[in-house]
């Protein structure tokens, strides 16, 4: 959530900022709002001082006259009656600051200046190149076809236990998928220092607040009813491990986690996107990496936690490039993303495995985070996180560059101790 003090010093910077990411501010309506809200401040002041002054008229009204009771009486009923019109004006007080929080929830965060300005995936910047696409002497199979070789992707029953965009792995492809899990969540907690968390995939309605996930973006989510109380299955283990310190002023900063859960998303909008293998899928797992952090470290754990994503990639030796997105396409709650794309040999191009996003204090101003400055001081968090990485899509990079001309797989040397020493995935599926 934005700093409302930079709307309210300068409602028309902050617009043309959000509309570089394609954003247009109601410039009407946030002047309307705190056109009320200001005067609904001044009306509840006035009304509470009425009620403080109309205390002391009792001795005013008995030397004018009155006896004591019926001065007492005459005080009553003022004060009844100014209270009585504080209790609205505090109603209605509450409602306009209320609608304000409803129209700051709306706004997607300012981008960092160093982010390029563009509208959509073909502004982002290549920043790096790493790895040389292999050169095949034979036609490259993709996933799907690879794991119906080996019999290791059934997406036929996928769709018979849930629907479309389900997939069921099996045999040397299934241990191969656990294999790269426990291989990032290994390497981010033995030689990155993160600490690893489990943490629930079923979550309520203020976790997502407080990403930025609600009220937005509802309909890309999974919803449950329970107790007449909304859940949700969540979108990515960002949304849980950031909010382990909603509402708390923490006082030993950096934080640095690392959670393996599996991911749900409706894929609202996708309107047939990737329909063919495993690319978008309703469920899927992530290796995601979080980090809470002082203002001034952010930048550098931007940069600290993309190459631990990066050094995942480099560990596998699978190509990719490093690209910094531009201002239209970064998600809601990001400042500056890098996005990590891995070359697919079947697609010829790289797709992203990893979004790595500084927020700065967009998330930390909607879940009350903050961080301890001295004994009378606290602060802001900055928050970030990026996947490290993203388990189907490696699974996907992993086959389709290591294939060989008779349809095996050959296992990264990293992953082998995690495969029990098997070096290969042939084709009876071992």
């Amino acid at each position: 959530m934005l700093d409302i003090k930079l709307l309210r010093n300068d409602v028309g910077l902050v617009a043309g900022q959000l509309q570089k990411r394609g954003f247009t501010l109601d410039i009407d309506q946030f002047n309307q709002l705190e056109s009320s809200r200001k005067a609904s401040d001044i009306k509840t002041q006035q009304l509470q001082s009425d009620r403080k002054k109309a205390s002391k008229k009792v001795g005013e009204l008995i030397q004018s006259g009155k006896s004591v009771d019926e001065a007492k009486s005459e005080v009553s009923q003022l004060i009844e009656s100014i209270s009585s019109e504080l209790d609205q004006e505090v109603a209605k007080n509450k409602s306009i600051n209320e609608a304000l929080n409803q129209f700051l929830a709306g706004i997607p965060n300012l981008p960092d200046t160093d982010v390029p300005e563009g509208k959509v995936e073909a502004d982002n910047k290549i920043v790096s190149l790493v790895g040389e696409p292999k050169a095949f002497g034979f036609d490259v199979k993709d996933h799907v076809d690879l794991g119906a070789t080996l019999d290791g992707m059934d997406f036929d029953t996928g769709a018979k236990l849930a629907g479309s965009r389900f997939v069921v792995l099996k045999d040397g492809i299934a241990r191969l998928h656990r294999a790269l899990a426990q291989f990032m969540l290994d390497t981010h907690t033995v030689d990155h220092g993160y600490s690893e968390v489990n943490v629930p995939v079923v979550v309520n309605a203020d976790t997502l607040q407080g990403t930025g996930q609600l009220p937005k973006f509802e309909e890309d989510l999974f919803k449950i009813e329970h107790d007449n109380r909304p859940f949700y299955l969540i979108p990515t283990a960002e949304a849980p491990v950031t909010n382990l310190f909603r509402g708390e002023i923490i006082d030993d900063l950096p934080k640095k986690f690392v959670s393996h859960t599996p991911c749900f998303r409706s894929e609202a909008g996708s309107y047939g996107r990737d329909v063919r293998g495993m690319i978008r899928q309703h469920q899927f797992e992530k290796v995601e990496l979080v980090q809470i952090v002082s203002a001034d470290d952010s930048d550098s754990a931007l940069e600290e936690l993309t190459s631990h994503a990066e050094n995942i990639l480099n560990l596998l030796g699978l190509p990719y490039r490093k690209v910094l997105l531009c201002t239209g396409d970064m998600g809601f709650s990001a400042a500056k993303t890098y996005d990590l794309e891995v070359w697919l040999p079947s697609q010829n191009t790289y797709r992203e495995i990893s979004s790595c996003s500084n927020t700065r204090d967009f998330q930390a101003r909607r879940m009350q985070t903050r961080e301890k400055i001295n004994d009378k001081q606290t602060a802001f968090v900055h928050t970030l996180n990026g996947s490290g990485l993203a388990v189907g899509r490696t699974l996907i990079a992993v086959m389709e560059n290591y294939q060989q001309s008779d349809g095996s797989i050959v296992i990264p040397d990293c992953l082998v101790p995690y495969m029990r020493g098997q070096k290969l995935i042939g084709k009876e599926g071992s």
